[in-house]
């Protein structure tokens, strides 16, 4: 085992200077290299101890440090965007308890939420890596353990950030055929096929954006997070003031009860309306993967993770509360002929027109979150390819000279989406795609939550966010409420399920880890050892970071 530590020659009041150096050890504490990092002029103190911090973690800085912390925020809730959540989700608590299940599914579920972000929050202060969520395995697990979790963590968390990919974009597609049938009265309903069409130029030009550099991503997060605001509260207000006498009682708002689920249990019922925030509370580990593009990333990303997550809760609820009052009758809404039964809640409180400019927002907003999961996901392909674990790696893991991005890895993730998308010709299976992204994403979550409170316990080396003693107890119950939740998400939404409404979830779970776990027996155990450095791969002097970070040699907060 190789450890990197750093010998500091800085004051009290600075964590690192220019002459610090990076000293390598073997298993037995004999230097084996000492690795000197450079004055580095040009680069402002906070992407120099950026850079030194990431090489203490085993990798050479390889990108433009562009985001700042408002613009890590903006990431974070991009991939949320609760009003998308709640537009495209309203169905399953419409299904599942009516007005009691939209008012109060969602507050119980974020509670749970975010004792896993706050848990993954310290994680990512700690280890501010694009390696993200499988480099922090591998160091909480124990030395027999490392690889196997690093490998079962990376495998999760690629074929969340796939699968969500799909989700998203195909819910974009949903916004924008039920917008073209509240334009045309539902004279124009659109097939499959036409569907399939919307969603493949979805992906091609979402591919197409996210190829671009890192300074273009960093700001239009900024501009999504205005859309947010501007739709999540803009709706807000519509659904309570346009709904004038059509509104429900206060008393039927929060308290009245309707399972149209098929289940008999009205307590599962509305337990299957967490599905709704659970697909929405996904892709805040994104703030973790884009900690080597981020300035101050020990600091930022954590703080983006929680104010992320605190702010899409938030936000999520009152627009929930807003859609309640605006619900007059739940049966009526569930027989529209609507892709998404909240467009037919618009016209009814809103009106035509109104209707269409707010749904209008909500589409493009959904667009630019998809492009938001898109960076996330190449993101990660990128950091497990740099770890030589994926099929194709030296092809994942290139940086484009000319964006400064790994471009390679983005249209890698969109192709994979993409062929996810063919599921759109079964609304069964692609439903279930939903399910399988929230499995996939939260397993990976609280896979190295679960090596910290276990075999990590005295390996974490704390970051400026840290839970502290708390940590035992707030873990615990993140892990508790995800084993609650990946067993929840696998059931169909109808106790009498059949070839269209069963969910398949579990199928496309299964097949990732079928060919995971055969991969790991058979090849991977072998020689997958976890993150590898790649510091002794480079000279200090060619990174390209440090060639390009003087363009902006001062933090932006």
């Amino acid at each position: 085992m190789t450890i990197y530590s750093a010998e500091c020659t800085s004051t009290p009041h600075t964590r690192f200077s220019p002459s610090d150096k990076m000293t390598k050890y073997n298993d037995t504490g004999i230097v084996t290299e000492s690795i000197s990092v450079n004055s580095q002029d040009g680069i402002s103190p906070v992407h120099r101890e950026d850079n030194i911090l990431l090489q203490k973690l085993g990798y050479k800085s390889q990108f433009k440090r562009e985001f700042s912390l408002l613009e890590t925020i903006s990431f974070s809730m991009a991939i949320m965007a609760a009003s998308c959540g709640v537009t495209t989700g309203y169905s399953y608590p419409l299904l599942s308890g009516g007005h009691f299940a939209m008012v109060w599914a969602w507050p119980i579920a974020c509670a749970f939420v975010m004792c896993v972000a706050a848990s993954m929050a310290e994680l990512a202060s700690s280890m501010p890596t694009s390696a993200g969520l499988y480099y922090f395995s591998a160091k909480m697990a124990s030395k027999e353990r490392s690889a196997l979790a690093s490998w079962i963590t990376g495998w999760s968390n690629i074929t969340g950030q796939v699968t969500l990919i799909c989700s998203i974009d195909f819910s974009c597609t949903e916004l924008i055929t039920t917008a073209i049938a509240m334009s045309t009265d539902g004279a124009v309903v659109l097939g499959s096929g036409a569907t399939f069409g919307i969603l493949m130029a979805i992906h091609l030009t979402q591919a197409i954006f996210c190829s671009a550099g890192t300074r273009i991503l960093a700001r239009t997060t900024v501009v999504t997070m205005v859309l947010i605001l501007t739709t999540s509260i803009g709706a807000t207000i519509a659904l309570l003031v346009c709904s004038g006498d059509q509104r429900a009682s206060s008393v039927d708002a929060w308290t009245k009860f309707e399972n149209n689920t098929g289940w008999s249990n009205n307590v599962w019922a509305f337990i299957l309306a967490f599905t709704s925030p659970m697909w929405s509370l996904t892709g805040y580990d994104s703030a973790a993967h884009i900690a080597e593009e981020t300035a101050g990333a020990a600091r930022a990303a954590p703080i983006a993770i929680l104010v992320g997550v605190l702010g899409t809760e938030i936000l999520g609820w009152l627009y929930y509360i807003g859609a309640s009052y605006a619900t007059n009758s739940v049966p009526d809404i569930l027989q529209s002929k609507l892709a998404l039964p909240l467009g037919q809640v618009f016209l009814n409180v809103m009106g035509k027109k109104g209707a269409l400019t707010l749904w209008c927002s909500i589409i493009v907003l959904q667009y630019l979150c998809g492009c938001s999961q898109a960076v996330d996901a190449s993101r990660v392909i990128f950091a497990f390819s740099r770890d030589n674990a994926l099929p194709g790696s030296r092809w994942w893991k290139r940086i484009n000279h000319t964006t400064g991005s790994p471009v390679n890895a983005v249209w890698f993730a969109m192709v994979l989406s993409a062929i996810c998308g063919t599921l759109v010709f079964s609304t069964a299976a692609f439903n279930s795609l939903a399910s399988a992204s929230v499995i996939g994403l939260y397993i990976s979550y609280v896979t190295p939550i679960y090596c910290r409170v276990t075999w990590g316990k005295e390996k974490l080396q704390p970051g400026p966010f840290n839970l502290g003693w708390w940590s035992f107890p707030i873990g615990w119950i993140g892990i508790s409420w995800v084993a609650f939740m990946v067993v929840m998400l696998l059931f169909p939404y109808t106790q009498t399920a059949n070839v269209q409404t069963m969910n398949y979830s579990i199928v496309i779970v299964m097949a990732v880890f079928i060919f995971a776990g055969g991969s790991w027996i058979f090849s991977a155990r072998h020689w997958f050892t976890g993150p590898v450095p790649n510091i002794d791969r480079q000279s200090d002097s060619s990174s390209y970071s440090e060639k390009h970070n003087t363009e902006s040699n001062s933090p932006r907060i």
